[in-house]
């Protein structure tokens, strides 16, 4: 598909596009070029209240169906999407800058994965209730119920997925949602949007307005919004965290991470190698989960390295829907300057040894060298205490560090703020299970890494958020619990009895 400007886009609520009353438009960018990709209306707070006021009317009749009722829309959505997966997908490249043979394979495909989960789960049953005998005349049942009108704040480096990650458990579990993009990454809100009309969501149920933070921070705000779920940096989630429980509302919080892959001395070094690959530059280093402190055995790191310096021969940058195509620009003028700069600050102030990788632009692509493209880049030799060891980047920055013993090794990996993912590479199983259960993060790999199934629930520890989303304990973020009582005696014991 060629570069091309698309239609603009508007907010979407009651059902239908709707006009924005701002009269601001973002210009959103295609990474790869650097050109104009498309104008996309922002929302006015009363925008917002519009939208908010549309999900409030949509809520009692959509949390009053039955599950199996919700259930079935939902699949017809997730049929959709696979339907339309191939331009979708194509949107996905231009908008994020990942290549094609990325979004078309892993993008729409896991977002789909997700609605199907959650639609089957309510649709067999998971939003059942538990019963207990009391006694023999009295007893206690507990209800899952729906909270309300949710607030959905996406991330850019994966919209689709991470908007249906996010309205899935909550359409499936009987709310409604007001859905805001990145504003880097906005095109694929109302393509979704019209996907779940099309379906037969009902109008108000799943809503989308379009803008930067301030439009986020009054929608997370909003008195009428009872949970935020919102995928971002850390600093901007402590403050919507912070906003929402000032108003005692429910947040699930996905953030960010410095997670630690550990090279246990007995591990294949090919596996171990391919996936601190695919940890460190999968969409160009833009993961949330990924493992960037490599902890390899200090007298296998000469091997490692080498190791690592064939497979970069295989990182493929150039023309975004070429298949054979496997690395993508960063997506935005201000996340390539953040990058470049952690590299320079790699190389000037902590001094690290650079074993590929640096400033400047790949050679391969020719013709794209306004776009945000930067070199998959390797730190070897580090230290923990070394900025680029300890800040999260968010770029294709692998950094290497020797270890000498295990314990080491795990102590060094749990000296973090953040716990958002961990792994190890081992031949021994039952060294890996030892070793995992040691690790301070919510998500853990065994001899692989960043596969993320609807089925696995994952979140993370200490400041990497809060909660949990996919799997079964997912759909528990969305209800709340009403437990009943009921006795049967036909006597209320009193102790205002007459003596």
């Amino acid at each position: 598909m060629a570069d091309s400007f698309h239609p603009p886009q508007h907010l979407y609520y009651d059902g239908r596009i709707q006009a924005a009353s701002s009269g601001k438009v973002i210009r959103t960018i295609n990474p790869s070029t650097a050109q104009p990709l498309a104008d996309v209306f922002s929302a006015s707070h009363s925008d917002v209240d519009a939208a908010v006021t549309s999900a409030q009317k949509a809520f009692h009749a959509w949390s009053k169906s039955p599950p199996i009722v919700r259930s079935r829309i939902l699949l017809k959505a997730a049929q959709l999407l696979r339907e339309r997966n191939d331009e979708i997908a194509a949107v996905e490249t231009q908008d994020t800058g990942k290549p094609y043979s990325e979004t078309s394979t892993v993008d729409v495909v896991t977002g789909a994965d997700a609605l199907e989960f959650f639609a089957n789960l309510v649709g067999g049953g998971g939003l059942n209730g538990e019963t207990a005998q009391l006694r023999e005349d009295a007893w206690v049942y507990t209800k899952k119920e729906a909270l309300g009108v949710c607030a959905g704040i996406g991330a850019w480096n994966y919209p689709i997925q991470i908007a249906l990650w996010k309205s899935a458990p909550c359409l499936a579990a009987g709310n409604t949602m007001v859905y805001k993009p990145s504003e880097f990454t906005p095109l694929h809100g109302q393509t979704l949007a019209e996907i779940y009309t099309e379906a037969g969501v009902p109008p108000g149920v799943f809503n989308v307005v379009n803008g930067a933070g301030d439009v986020g921070a009054y929608l997370t705000a909003h008195p009428a919004i009872a949970k935020v779920s919102f995928t971002g940096q850390v600093s901007t989630g402590k403050k919507v965290a912070a906003s929402a429980a000032g108003e005692m509302k429910y947040i699930t919080m996905e953030l960010g991470g410095k997670s630690p892959i550990i090279i246990l001395p007995d591990a294949d070094l090919n596996n171990a190698v391919d996936g601190a690959m695919l940890a460190n530059f999968f969409s160009s280093g833009q993961v949330c989960t990924n493992g960037t402190r490599v902890f390899v055995p200090r007298d296998k790191l000469e091997d490692f390295e080498k190791k690592v310096l064939e497979r970069l021969e295989y990182i493929r940058p150039g023309p975004l829907m070429d298949m054979n195509t496997n690395f993508g620009p960063l997506v935005s003028n201000i996340h390539y300057e953040k990058v470049i700069n952690y590299i320079k600050h790699g190389i000037d102030v902590d001094k690290a040894k650079l074993l590929c990788g640096g400033l400047g632009k790949p050679a391969a692509i020719n013709g794209l060298e306004g776009g945000y493209w930067i070199k998959p880049t390797v730190f070897t030799d580090c230290h923990d205490s070394m900025k680029i060891v300890q800040e999260e980047i968010f770029g294709p920055v692998m950094t290497i560090l020797p270890y000498s013993t295990v314990d080491e090794a795990v102590e060094r990996a749990n000296t973090t703020p953040l716990g958002l993912a961990a792994g190890v590479f081992t031949l021994d199983l039952n060294l890996a299970h030892q070793v995992i259960s040691k690790l301070e993060a919510g998500i853990t790999w065994i001899n692989t890494w960043g596969e993320s199934p609807a089925e696995m629930s994952v979140g993370g520890w200490k400041q990497s958020g809060v909660g949990v989303e996919n799997g079964k304990r997912g759909l528990e973020a969305w209800v709340r619990n009403k437990s009943t009582l009921v006795d049967m005696s036909g006597v209320v014991p009193t102790v205002f009895a007459k003596i």
